[in-house]
């Protein structure tokens, strides 16, 4: 975990120092959470490394295909759709078979 944007120089040094041996990066957002929006991860900077390593071709296409659904939203509108639309199923399975219709 790395705190930042917190005006210390020193935490900016760590950050960029470790940022590259992730292998996960989840961005929060503020705005969503003063919204009481949550989660309040920012989705279009957010991801995993070698991704094509966790999940099948079939799932992936998937992914890539919602993230560019999401990305033109913006994170706030990204994160409340993508939430509404992983309600309305019971797992992700159904969630990523249900984009097919």
């Amino acid at each position: 975990t790395a705190l930042i944007e917190t005006g210390s120089r020193m935490d900016e040094v760590i950050f960029e120092e470790f940022k590259g041996t992730g292998n996960s990066e989840i961005v929060l957002d503020r705005k969503l959470a003063d919204k009481r929006t949550w989660p309040a991860i920012d989705i279009g900077k957010s991801g995993t490394r070698k991704e094509e390593l966790l999940v099948d071709k079939a799932i992936l296409s998937k992914m890539w295909v919602l993230r560019r659904i999401l990305m033109p939203m913006g994170s706030s509108d990204s994160i409340e759709f993508l939430v509404d639309k992983l309600k309305q199923t019971k797992s992700n399975a159904e969630f990523f078979d249900s984009m097919n219709q």
